[in-house]
C-alpha cells in the first residue's frame, strides 16, 4: 500500500500525492473540469490525466524536480531557466483557451481593496505599500492577450537536468499578460530572470516584469494568510515587496 501524501491543503482544495498518481479534490468541480481542458489544449510538457470525476482530478506524477521554491535558492542551471523561458514563449504563442481573464480594469479595482486592507489590518507599514502600488502601476497597462498559466510559479515547473519534463496545476490558466507569467516564474528570483529572457526572447518591458512582481504579491498576501500560508517567509511575497524600496 502507497503511503497518502498531503502535498498542499486548504479550504479550496486538497492535493495529495499516492504513489505515481496526484489526487486533486477541489471545491469548485468546473475549476477541476476547466484545468482538465485546458491541459489538454497545451503545447508543452503536462502531467497525464488519468482520469476524472466530478470533485477530483487524478494526473500522473512528472519525471525531474521542480525548477526551485519560493524563499529557497534554486540549484537549477542557468541552461534549465532558459528551457523554461523557452516552454513559456511556447505557451504564449498557441491559440488562446476558452476561458475569460482578467482585465487592468479589474486588477486595478482588486489592487486597491487589498492595499487599502494591508494597511487597515496592519499587515503592511503605509510607505511599503504605497511605493509598491505606485511601482505596480506600470503593469496596469492595456495588453494583448496570451495563453497564461495563470500560477506559473518556480514549484510548478520541472525539469530533469536543462530540459522541461512538465509545467503543473493548470487551474488559473487564461487569457492574460505575458509578462505576468515570466513575473511569477522569476518572483523572488530575479537574478534568474535574465537566463529566463535567453529562453523566451527579448521583447519584454522589464518594468512591466517589475511592476506584476508587486502586483502580484500585493494581490496575494491576504489569501496567503487566509488559507495558512506564510508570505513573511525569507524570500518570499513581503520580502520581494521590500526589496522595492
Amino acid at each position: 500500500m502507497n503511503d497518502v501524501e498531503v502535498v498542499v491543503a486548504h479550504s479550496e482544495r486538497t492535493t495529495l500525492r499516492v504513489g505515481d498518481m496526484f489526487l486533486k479534490v477541489d471545491a469548485d468541480p468546473g475549476r477541476l473540469e476547466a484545468e482538465a481542458e485546458v491541459m489538454s489544449l497545451v503545447p508543452v510538457p503536462t502531467p497525464e490525466v488519468l482520469w476524472h470525476k466530478p470533485s477530483v482530478l487524478a494526473i500522473a506524477a512528472v519525471p525531474g524536480t521542480a525548477l526551485g521554491r519560493l524563499g529557497e535558492p534554486s540549484t537549477a542551471s542557468p541552461a534549465a531557466w532558459a528551457a523554461a523561458g523557452a516552454a513559456v514563449r511556447k505557451l504564449h504563442d498557441a491559440p488562446l483557451p476558452p476561458r475569460t481573464g482578467r482585465g487592468p480594469a479589474e486588477l486595478a479595482a482588486e489592487l486597491d481593496a487589498e492595499c487599502a486592507w494591508l494597511v487597515a489590518n496592519d499587515v503592511l507599514p503605509a510607505d511599503l505599500v504605497t511605493r509598491n502600488r505606485g511601482i505596480a502601476e506600470a503593469a496596469l497597462r492595456p495588453w494583448t492577450p496570451v495563453f497564461t498559466h495563470g500560477d506559473l510559479q518556480i514549484a510548478h515547473v520541472f525539469v530533469d537536468g536543462d530540459q522541461v519534463t512538465g509545467i503543473i496545476d493548470w487551474s488559473e490558466a487564461a487569457p492574460g499578460d505575458a509578462h505576468f507569467d515570466l513575473a511569477t516564474l522569476t518572483l523572488g528570483h530575479e537574478d534568474r530572470l535574465d537566463d529566463v529572457l535567453v529562453g523566451y526572447g527579448t521583447d519584454v518591458d522589464l518594468d512591466v516584469i517589475r511592476a506584476w512582481w508587486s502586483l502580484r504579491s500585493l494581490l496575494a498576501i491576504r489569501w496567503l494568510v487566509e488559507h495558512g500560508f506564510d508570505p513573511t517567509a525569507p524570500g518570499c511575497e513581503i520580502d520581494v515587496l521590500r526589496a522595492r524600496m
